[in-house]
């Protein structure tokens, strides 16, 4: 694929979740001349992530970053197979601090395999690969974690855990607290050629969603999890998550009550200065495909960020509609979902151009994802071109193809440029 914008290098924003637009990164990264910058918030808490976000309080959720961390290593080369071992590791049911301290040993000390437990061998077997200048920054952290365990050994379940979001808690605890200093140090530990960006200053939140028929969704797993028709109609980030013995005193209130005890609850988060930098100088900005009300509307909650946006004149701003619905868009349509785009990023009209086109898959009703709406191709819907095209990948039905779908992302992108240009 040609570059978008030959003779110079293209920056290249995507607000992404964990896997929804892995596959248009991935292209992206592919593509000659562009440098990446993935926006990423951290509310998910499902199970392992939520325990673990428990466990040390003020922590933000690792797994997306640790997801992204995966996009640019390749399985066939031993080495990198070895580190994406290492991210996607899931600790066995009722494993021990023992276990994981034998599995640390063996990583630290890979050339003698007799050393440690059985569960060390076993990660002997698979991390024996690791660069050198990987494992030793791994050891590092996870050592950092293990000592956490050492002093408060409760509350805190081994199983099912991702070994890599214990290495982005150890750089997180080496690190005083700092997320996105842990992040930036786990992406050079993994070896990221993309630029992984928190969206926000690091400030813990959690994610809720109020529905239609008045039901509370109170955490980032409720919102992907399968659900009624109804649709979700408000996004809150909480400054303390809503704990059970409170969720039935919430759920009994009339839902413009709730509506108001919620937003007085709201976190205090700020724009990550990375995040607003990337933004007022990328040359393209990619609202990305995922689960809308969990990975990617909530990002746009961000105080500062609909700013940097609307401060770069130039860039082509491309809404990619998903080939398929997620359990979090009931009763909505790829034209509403473009509507609560512009909203939460207060720019309802579309009068600053927040959207400049929206990238849909022409054969997304068949797929059972959302349509563009009738009559959208060419100038449309608030201002916004939209366009269709075959963007599915033939192996893998339902998700995005991610050389299709860059190179109309590019072509856009070039478009622009000229007009701009002109």
């Amino acid at each position: 694929m040609s570059p978008p914008y030959p003779g110079r290098r293209a920056s290249v924003v995507l607000f992404s979740g964990g896997r929804g637009g892995a596959s248009i990164a991935r292209g992206l990264l592919r593509t000659p001349g562009v440098d990446l910058s993935l926006l990423i918030n951290g509310y998910d808490n499902g199970q392992s992530t939520g325990a673990l976000r428990r466990y040390l309080p003020g922590m933000l959720g690792p797994s997306d970053f640790r997801k992204n961390l995966l996009l640019h290593l390749d399985g066939g080369d031993p080495r990198q197979a070895a580190l994406m071992s290492v991210l996607d590791h899931r600790l066995p049911a009722g494993s021990t601090r023992e276990d994981l301290g034998a599995l640390v040993a063996a990583l630290a000390a890979p050339e003698d395999p007799g050393a440690a437990t059985a569960a060390g061998r076993r990660g002997h077997r698979v991390f024996a690969a690791l660069p050198p200048e990987s494992r030793t920054p791994i050891v590092r952290d996870l050592t950092v974690f293990l000592r956490r365990l050492d002093g408060h050994p409760r509350g805190f379940d081994l199983s099912d855990c991702a070994l890599g979001n214990l290495v982005l808690a150890g750089a997180y605890l080496r690190l005083g607290g700092d997320f996105n200093a842990a992040v930036r140090s786990c992406a050079r530990t993994f070896g990221s050629p993309a630029r992984l960006v928190n969206v926000t200053g690091g400030e813990n939140a959690f994610l809720v969603a109020l529905k239609q028929n008045g039901r509370l969704l109170t955490d980032e797993a409720d919102i992907v999890a399968p659900q009624d028709t109804a649709a979700i109609t408000d996004l809150f980030l909480l400054g303390e998550p809503v704990v059970p013995e409170c969720r039935a005193a919430l759920e009994a209130q009339p839902a413009d009550r709730l509506r108001r005890t919620l937003a007085r609850a709201r976190a205090a988060i700020s724009l990550n200065p990375e995040a607003g930098d990337a933004l007022r100088h990328a040359d393209l900005i990619v609202y990305g495909p995922g689960t809308p009300h969990s990975s990617l509307l909530p990002s746009y909650l961000t105080p500062g960020l609909a700013e940097a946006i609307a401060a770069n004149r130039t860039a082509a701003k491309v809404f990619v509609v998903n080939i398929r619905d997620d359990h979090d868009v009931r009763g909505l349509g790829a034209a509403d979902l473009v509507d609560r785009t512009l909203a939460y990023l207060g720019d309802p009209l579309n009068e600053r151009r927040t959207v400049t086109h929206v990238l849909c898959h022409r054969a997304a009703t068949a797929s059972g994802g959302p349509a563009a709406p009738a009559g959208a191709a060419g100038r449309g819907r608030a201002g916004v071109r939209w366009i269709t095209g075959d963007l599915e990948d033939p192996g893998r039905p339902g998700a995005h193809c991610g050389r299709r779908t860059v190179s109309a992302l590019t072509g856009i992108a070039a478009e622009a440029s000229l007009v701009g240009a002109g």
